[in-house]
């Protein structure tokens, strides 16, 4: 069963919903100026993984104005949100899996919330292909959902749209990043609303490239 393609899909169906859900939502800020601030380079390069409709672009420009910023996400519904919202930032279409094919190199690489969307598997080789692409003490961003890998599965909307979800151990990711030369990781949580009646912990972690 290819996951993948039917999350995509979804996705791009979603653009605009997820734009009109998440473009003002502040409840990252916190954790993207902890990822400026890291950002110890003036006109740092930074790229934002699955970047969606721009909205991290969006405030990390708010905050750093001085960041060169590339966006890539394989869906073309929200890259062109992406680039209505952000008309000073490049975006590329591309996989997260194929981060390899970027042809340089980045101060920092923000990954807000793409993990949930990555098998393990795919996970542990983006965490190998981000270090490749950092140059020399760059930091990196990811944020997931812990919980037991075995309960990951499709999540089912009201429409019936569906999005294959990934759940993560904090201590396998955090292995993880330091088996790939990372260190200096910072750790925040933040409750995320699903519903009137339902909230759900949102793991944020913000590591540099040791060496």
């Amino acid at each position: 069963m290819d996951t993948y393609k039917e999350t995509s899909e979804t996705w791009n169906k979603l653009a605009k919903l997820y734009e009109e859900k998440f473009m003002d939502l502040d409840l990252y800020n916190l954790s993207y100026d902890n990822f400026c601030k890291a950002l110890s380079k003036e006109k740092a390069r930074v790229v934002d993984m699955g970047c969606g409709p721009g909205n991290a672009s969006k405030y990390l420009l708010y905050r750093r104005p001085d960041l060169f910023i590339l966006g890539i996400d394989n869906s073309p519904n929200m890259l062109a949100l992406a680039k209505e919202n952000n008309p000073k930032v490049s975006f590329e279409l591309l996989d997260i899996r194929q981060i390899e094919k970027l042809k340089t190199s980045f101060d920092g690489i923000l990954c807000g919330f793409c993990l949930p969307y990555l098998t393990p598997t795919d996970a542990m080789k983006f965490i190998s292909d981000a270090y490749q692409l950092l140059n020399k003490n760059g930091v990196l961003y990811i944020s997931f959902v812990e919980g037991e890998p075995s309960k990951s599965g499709f999540q089912v909307s009201k429409s019936g749209d569906r999005i294959y979800f990934n759940y993560y151990l904090l201590s396998d990711l955090i292995t993880q990043l330091e088996g790939n030369k990372f260190g200096q990781i910072e750790l925040s949580k933040v409750s995320y609303p699903k519903s009137e009646n339902e909230t759900e912990i949102h793991t944020i972690l913000i590591a540099r490239k040791l060496t």
